[in-house]
């Protein structure tokens, strides 16, 4: 048993294009995400569910690079304040709520040795530095042999939060220089794929000599979310409206394809992330890639109302079914292991969501002007 997000979402929950138009694939594109982390957790199949944060971490640099580009297109800049504004509304409230809980349930149900460490490993989760923590302690995150925190999970929350203090700054840098010589979009994406290129050799490197510090390395994993980010980039010029609409549809079946061969071929014996890590990413980015380019008809696996809302559903479910499994495995005879684990966390993600990061999302907090509608794009 062991601890993956985000979140992710993680981590944003607006579906949109570059261009801000609404995507229901890329809501589904989440469900899929999460579906695959919590069944591989509760049920153990399949035993590579643990890509759907690589697709998580692919999705989120792609939305939310495509939202600084579009700033930066409607006002000529990037706005920090409101950019971190925006990561706060869209992360805290959820995130410090399930903490909170956790923590009071460890410490009625453990002993005091593991309900302290359950707290430590809580403080370092809410300065999101949970991977930090996990490496320094020597967390092997497909060791099943030891007690896992019941936060363990927060590491991805980490990876992408540490992502983003650099890389709205790292953006903006790419596209002062770029309209000083290349072009705006050609100096992004030179800036960006050698970032990417940089820290997937890092990746592959550090993976084949220390795989279990390789999975909770940011520089490692900052990669994944590049590639995100290129193909936002890319969609910002008109190459993907000109790849025909029959190839849109076949790209968004190969890429779902390509993610379900690798949580059904991969497992804990797989080194990972380095080059495996390819597969998902590549076919995370081939879903999005070919809803940029536009499809003959939906993919029926993305687009339906129980993907939609599950998709909906994503951050909240993957922040609650890690600590609901660790605790409920702690408590609960075996037969209850996979039922319970199961309906609570649906049942707390959705009450999550729409009491907690529903209404945050609508509120004025943190906050100079009223948040954007779901279609219009939001942080």
């Amino acid at each position: 048993m062991a601890g993956t997000t985000r979140p992710p979402l993680p981590s944003l929950r607006d579906p949109t294009t570059s261009g801000g138009t609404f995507r229901p694939d890329v809501e589904g594109l989440r469900a899929v995400a999460v579906l695959l982390v919590v069944a591989s957790h509760v049920l153990g199949v399949p035993a590579g569910g643990y890509v759907g944060v690589d697709v998580f971490f692919v999705i989120s640099g792609f939305l939310i690079t495509g939202l600084l580009l579009r700033e930066h297109g409607r006002t000529g800049r990037i706005s920090l304040r409101d950019f971190y504004a925006r990561r706060v509304r869209r992360l805290l409230p959820a995130a410090v709520l399930v903490l909170a809980v956790t923590n009071v349930a460890a410490y009625l149900l453990f002993t005091g040795e593991r309900a302290g460490q359950v707290l430590r490993d809580s403080l370092w989760s809410l300065g999101f530095l949970a991977n930090v923590r996990f490496a320094d302690i020597g967390t092997d995150y497909f060791d099943q042999t030891r007690p896992a925190s019941p936060v363990q999970h927060y590491w991805s929350l980490a990876v992408e939060e540490q992502f983003y203090v650099l890389w709205p700054c790292l953006l903006m840098a790419a596209l002062w220089l770029g309209s000083r010589g290349l072009g705006r979009r050609r100096g992004t994406a030179a800036v960006l794929l050698l970032v990417t290129v940089a820290s997937l050799a890092w990746s592959v490197l550090l993976t084949a000599e220390d795989a279990p510090t390789a999975y909770f390395s940011s520089p490692a994993r900052a990669w994944e979310l590049g590639v995100g980010a290129l193909l936002a980039v890319l969609a910002q010029t008109d190459l993907p409206r000109r790849i025909p609409l029959a190839a849109g549809t076949a790209l968004g079946w190969i890429g779902l394809g390509g993610i379900l061969v690798a949580a059904f071929a991969y497992s804990d014996r797989t080194p990972f992330p380095g080059s495996a890590a390819l597969l998902p990413v590549l076919a995370a980015a081939a879903v999005l890639l070919g809803g940029e380019a536009g499809a003959a008809r939906p993919n029926p696996v993305l687009v339906n109302p129980v993907a939609t809302y599950v998709g909906r559903l994503s951050y909240s479910l993957y922040l609650w079914h890690w600590p609901v499994l660790v605790l409920s495995v702690a408590v609960l005879p075996e037969a209850l292991h996979v039922v319970v684990p199961l309906v609570l966390s649906f049942v707390l993600a959705a009450l999550c969501h729409h009491l907690v990061e529903e209404p945050v999302h609508r509120s004025s907090w943190l906050s100079r002007r009223p948040p954007l509608s779901l279609a219009r794009g939001s942080g």
